[in-house]
């Protein structure tokens, strides 16, 4: 295609999705799109350190359409100031800025909220250590076959693209592999997984009293008895069924760019701020809609909560939640003021994923201390009515009769699982039934469903280990006690 072809193909697309959308939506394309490609190669540069183009061209092949703007797109990655600028057609400019330990934000031409990063106090982890600093081979043939199948390219698109994938059982890795420049302590990007660490996180403000469930949120813009969002609870917010009018964010794609949600994200300063100024469109409680204000108006609850600055916020995260685990290798970006991103902003290593998802396999406990509230796993992953996707209080679900929960389980997934999942291919995945933990990053369209290869690389774990937890009839009779493995396994 013709560079004038492509320039009218572009600019019929923008018109027509104006028309259908409004003009304001239209307006905001440019600053969306290039919004979302400063911060994601701030981040994934800066605190990843991955190769910026490669980065680049692995996550626009992962998002269909996208390729119409990114064509036109200049960027310049500074690495000297450590900031990246992205203008399509020389307007639409953004400009993302790196913070040591804060990640990268994005600046709006007003300053950013100053922020001091809180001191890392090196508190013990309580989550005993799931494994030694040496890359972990897979314990097994099979689990081997498993990584190579997960790994393995097909010949034509979609490409699959994997860059992390870490299995535990019972609290120890048996099996990880990391795509080149990527390693055990690499922080890469959850995406919407950063929803479930929001989850834990007001769990643990549940348990300590200082949120509740049910009762009006304590947001300031909502107070008023007789504004229809006065009614907004906690659960709803975790479950999706607020009512705010933001649109969806259930897709990755050059029409999601239109969505009100994205504005949020990236042409508004304060995110929270936009979100609690938006009207219902439905009433709460009563329609499910996935989308990722509910998410950044929790994240504004925890500040609020832990004290009602950032540094509070950061210190309140890791006293609580990461330093527990021995999670050392994440990063919560911020907003220009200085919330938490707490709807796709988390980066942490793949080992520090597989920490976490351990915390809700030990049932919210980490060396017998409690962290999460009794039952909150439960309540996690109890469905939420109507969510046809198959979601719960902050974590993707297999109970219930969802379309989503029907389709894994009819792809080999186990009825139990549950996961944190993030669009592209990002997922923290938790099979209480097989004691197993299968974390997996990477940059996958997010449909079809078998593109990220995730269906196949569950069921040969689970395969995999039930066949090494077997006894095996050549070695009955041969001296191994009673629960003691063969060698190598």
């Amino acid at each position: 295609m013709t560079r004038r072809r492509q320039i009218v193909l572009l600019t019929t697309t923008v018109a027509f999705a104006g028309l259908a959308l409004g003009a304001v939506r239209a307006h905001d394309v440019p600053k969306v799109a290039t919004g979302f490609i400063a911060d994601l190669l701030c981040a994934e540069t800066f605190v990843s350190g991955l190769d910026v183009r490669r980065n680049l061209i692995e996550t626009i092949d992962a998002m269909p359409g996208a390729g119409l703007l990114t064509w036109a797109m200049d960027y310049q990655v500074d690495r000297a100031r450590k900031d990246v600028t992205v203008t399509l057609f020389g307007i639409g400019r953004s400009h993302a800025v790196y913070r040591e330990g804060l990640g990268c934000t994005l600046e709006h031409g007003t300053d950013i909220a100053e922020v001091r990063l809180p001191p890392d106090d090196r508190q013990p982890a309580l989550l005993p250590e799931i494994a030694g600093p040496a890359l972990v081979s897979p314990q097994s043939p099979e689990l081997s076959a498993a990584l190579d199948r997960a790994f393995a390219e097909p010949t034509s698109a979609p490409y699959r693209r994997t860059r992390a994938i870490v299995v535990m059982k019972s609290g120890r890795i048996i099996a990880e592999r990391y795509a080149d420049g990527i390693g055990p302590e690499t922080p890469l990007l959850g995406f919407s997984m950063t929803k479930s660490v929001i989850s834990a996180l007001i769990g643990i403000l549940v348990r300590q009293g200082r949120l509740k469930l049910e009762g009006p949120a304590s947001v300031a813009a909502w107070t008023n008895p007789d504004d229809p969002r006065h009614a907004i609870t906690v659960d709803q917010l975790l479950r999706h069924t607020a009512g705010l009018a933001l649109g969806s964010s259930l897709q990755a794609s050059l029409g999601s760019a239109f969505e009100p949600v994205n504005r949020m994200k990236f042409v508004e300063a304060d995110m929270a701020a936009y979100a609690a100024s938006m009207p219902l469109a439905t009433a709460p409680g009563t329609v499910w809609n996935y989308h990722d204000g509910n998410t950044i108006m929790l994240a504004h609850l925890i500040r609020n909560a832990a004290g009602g600055n950032p540094a509070d916020a950061l210190a309140f995260a890791r006293r609580e939640l990461f330093a527990p685990l021995g999670m050392r290798h994440v990063t919560l970006q911020l907003d220009g003021a200085g919330t938490i991103k707490g709807s796709s902003e988390m980066l942490a290593s793949a080992r520090d994923w597989a920490r976490f998802g351990q915390l809700y396999l030990n049932d919210g406990v980490a060396g017998g201390r409690r962290i999460l509230p009794e039952g909150w796993v439960n309540y996690s992953v109890s469905a939420t009515p109507n969510a046809w996707v198959g979601i719960g209080a902050g974590f993707w679900t297999n109970q219930g009769d969802s379309f989503g929960a029907t389709f894994r389980v009819k792809h080999g997934w186990p009825r139990d699982a549950f996961f944190a999942k993030g669009t592209i291919g990002q997922y923290t995945i938790v099979i209480p039934s097989e004691r197993l933990v299968i974390v997996r990053l990477g940059r996958s369209p997010n449909a079809p469903p078998e593109a990220d290869g995730v269906f196949d690389l569950v069921r040969d774990v689970v395969a995999a280990t039930r066949l090494a937890s077997s006894p095996s009839p050549r070695l009955r009779g041969e001296g191994w006690g009673e629960g003691e493995p063969p060698q190598g396994r």
